[in-house]
């Protein structure tokens, strides 16, 4: 099990007697696990940047709003509406 972000709050507590029968385990990665400098983490988002401009990764966007209706998409976020990218457009 993976828990990314904290926009939902504290994950709830695991007991580690539900993981231990199949070998399960959890974690929460921190980037400056990953990136212990600035220089490793402009190159590793250079990397990342490149992948989506080439088509590698597909970024999905999954809320788009113009920017003249930036009060709705932040009422949409503090109500939970949206999941996922939340874009504002020009």
């Amino acid at each position: 099990m993976v828990s990314f972000g904290q926009s939902s709050g504290s994950p709830d507590p695991v007991p580690l007697s539900d993981l231990a029968p199949k070998s399960l385990f959890l974690t929460r990665p921190s980037m400056m696990q990953y990136n212990e400098t600035r220089d490793e983490l402009l190159e590793c988002a250079g990397e990342v940047f490149a992948n989506v401009a080439s088509g590698v990764i597909k970024a999905r966007v999954n809320h788009k709003y113009p920017l003249s209706r930036v009060a709705d998409a932040h009422a949409d976020l503090e109500n939970r509406i949206t999941s996922g990218s939340v874009v504002l457009l020009p």
